[in-house]
């Protein structure tokens, strides 16, 4: 118990929290933008992955990073344009489209990776450009605050802007206010002039963005390179994120960081003699307990509803 204690309670461990919580807020975030729109995004691991193969091939290509960055961002963004154009145009379901996305980008990432560097398992033979991260003048000198918050990768400060980016979005901005109200009651919205069709165009495009900068972070922060299926479950992880955020900004960006807690946590037991197949499950484990605990809670809610309309 003292040596999981001596791992927990110290700034290494803080920091690491935020630093694998990254990719997880970004495609929460998206999720919840889509989500309000009254479409969810499934795709939301195949974007992820396929935006950091892309942001390595750009910046190994171009030799920029920041190109690097916009490769993968409009890599992302294209393939959730794409979920959005046969879903909204050909009425295809949005699940079995998100699937199809997420098995798409599985394989399709594998082969474009054998094409380029002749190796299926990583891209380890690309020169491909990792963004800085950034050390912040007089935090980075204030005891027990600096090592946690200053000498973050430059899209977790980004990440952490975004919460705030996608507050004022939603809850303060015309495009918000369409995007709620199409969640809300689509034909009253139709009612009133809104193109409900073009909405959710512009809600997945948002979230295959945001999806796109965590896939991004995953290959060029994280880590320094592109690995097979590298994601490995946060983008599932951050719909579920989303959805115990109860489709809030503040919620959302709380339950992600919870997630990024279990996964920095998962990281941190590899020191100590526990199984490493133990430890892997650690992340997958604590969004399950997440969503029975928010399944619970929220058929609590229906029943005292529902006792209130019968009392009456």
């Amino acid at each position: 118990m003292n040596s999981l204690l001596n791992v927990i309670l110290t700034t290494d461990f803080a920091f690491s929290v935020l630093r694998v919580t990254t990719p997880i807020l970004f495609a929460a975030l998206g999720a919840l933008i889509s989500n309000r729109a009254g479409i969810i995004n499934i795709g939301m691991e195949g974007i992820m992955l396929v935006s950091a193969l892309a942001g390595v091939i750009v910046s190994a290509y171009t030799q920029s990073a920041w190109v690097g960055l916009l490769g993968a961002v409009l890599s992302g963004t294209l393939i959730a344009g794409i979920l959005a154009f046969f879903t909204l145009k050909f009425k295809t379901h949005i699940i079995l489209g998100g699937v199809a996305i997420n098995m798409f980008a599985s394989g399709g990432t594998v082969f474009i990776l054998y094409l380029l560097s002749g190796d299926k398992g990583s891209s380890t033979s690309l020169a491909s450009k990792v963004l800085p991260s950034v050390n912040i003048p007089l935090l980075q000198d204030i005891p027990v605050l600096g090592p946690i918050l200053s000498g973050h990768h430059i899209l977790t400060y980004f990440s952490i802007l975004s919460v705030l980016v996608v507050y004022y979005l939603l809850n303060r901005t015309p495009l918000g206010l369409r995007i709620r109200s199409v969640g809300e009651n689509p034909h009253a919205a139709q009612s009133v002039g809104v193109s409900v069709v073009r909405i959710q165009y512009s809600a997945l495009l948002l979230s295959g963005f945001f999806a796109s900068l965590g896939g991004a972070y995953m290959s060029m922060g994280y880590l320094s390179l592109f690995t097979r299926d590298m994601i490995a479950g946060r983008g599932w992880i951050a719909i579920a994120a989303e959805s115990m955020g109860r489709s809030t900004t503040v919620g959302t960006a709380l339950t992600s960081l919870l997630f990024g807690a279990a996964d920095a946590l998962s990281n941190a037991l590899q020191v100590l003699k526990i199984p490493a197949e133990l430890i892997a499950t650690l992340p997958y484990v604590a969004t399950v307990i997440g969503l029975i605990i928010y399944a619970i809670s929220e058929t609590r809610k229906k029943n005292k509803k529902l006792k209130a309309t019968v009392t009456k």
